[in-house]
């Protein structure tokens, strides 16, 4: 990416596919494909799955996760509850990815997992592979991933049957979602230290005001999804320039105003 902020975001998104289409040729990633491919069919319960540090890792990163990749037992439980159960691991979590990753593999609510279905390796490698781009776009521009991550991720959760105050809350507990939201909504990040149910209040009163609706549910517009994105490439941009900017440089700006 030769450009920065929005310029090179426009950059990002038009070679996009041609970028997509040389990581995925990549043997390190075929491999890993075909080795999920081969293994996860085999796949019967929780234990196997965390037990097969491989398979594991590519799950988890399927649903931006592998950070959880040595936490086995922690990972074994979310599985094992299920999603179906009320009060499973994974719905108690403020994170919802635990609760798709649980929901996906259905070893806890199911006689026969999901892993079992014939779609299933498909499914959960296109989600490896964006995830997979986004990381390594974020390892030359932390911003871009977030902002991959804001177009996928919060459509998904736009187009939910969750109440839209249940939407609000699931923003805050994705780490994220929630750092684009407030960027965007030209919130500091102190912000995460008050009330969470004011910080729902403040969230919906700043997205009315810069949207023009405080619901979650209207980013099910592209077009709403690109203003947000829009405005938080902008304002993360100029959070960057500010704090490279020597305080003897702001002195001398300030003085000339």
């Amino acid at each position: 990416m030769p450009l920065t902020g929005y310029a090179g975001w426009n950059f990002l998104k038009r070679t996009m596919p041609a970028q997509q289409t040389a990581q995925q040729a990549s043997s390190v990633n075929q491999r890993d494909e075909a080795y999920f491919r081969e293994k996860i069919g085999k796949i019967n319960t929780a234990d196997q799955l965390v037990s097969d540090k491989r398979l594991l890792r590519i799950a988890l990163t399927a649903f931006g996760l592998e950070g959880d990749v040595n936490n086995t037992a922690f990972i074994r439980k979310v599985l094992q509850d299920g999603t179906i159960r009320e009060g499973g691991l994974a719905n108690r979590l403020a994170d919802k990815q635990y609760q798709k990753l649980s929901a996906a593999f259905g070893f806890g609510d199911f006689s026969v997992p999901r892993s079992k279905l014939s779609d299933f390796p498909d499914k959960v490698l296109a989600q490896y592979r964006a995830r997979q781009f986004e990381t390594a776009v974020g390892d030359q521009n932390n911003t871009y991933r977030l902002a991959l991550n804001a177009e996928r991720e919060i459509p998904a959760l736009a187009a939910s049957t969750m109440s839209e105050t249940a939407k609000w809350f699931s923003i805050l507990g994705n780490a994220p979602m929630r750092q684009v939201m407030q960027t965007a909504l030209g919130l500091p990040a102190s912000f995460s230290s008050i009330d969470i149910d004011q910080q729902v209040a403040v969230l919906r009163d700043r997205a009315e005001g810069a949207f023009g609706t405080d619901s979650v549910s209207q980013f099910s517009d592209p077009k709403k999804v690109d203003a947000l994105v829009r405005r938080y490439l902008v304002r993360a941009d100029s959070q960057d320039l500010t704090a490279t900017t020597s305080p003897l440089t702001r002195a001398l700006e300030l003085l000339r105003r």
